[in-house]
């Protein structure tokens, strides 16, 4: 399995600072949640890498 296989599952996702000044990437499906907590300098590096990756993806279905 990798990033290339794709899967019929459903998942929600949310994004959003937390309390203690970090930001959370909750997601949650088929009775699971993983809340994932990012100190602000690493969610803005993950930003960046979504956003090379989404560049890279329209590029692709072109």
């Amino acid at each position: 399995m990798g990033i290339n296989t794709e899967r019929d599952i459903e998942a929600n996702l949310q994004i959003g600072p937390t309390t203690d000044g970090m930001v959370r990437l909750f997601i949650e499906g088929d009775g699971v949640e993983i809340p994932l907590d990012f100190d602000p300098e690493e969610a803005l590096e993950i930003a960046e890498e979504i956003k090379a990756a989404a560049s890279q993806a329209a590029a692709v279905s072109k």
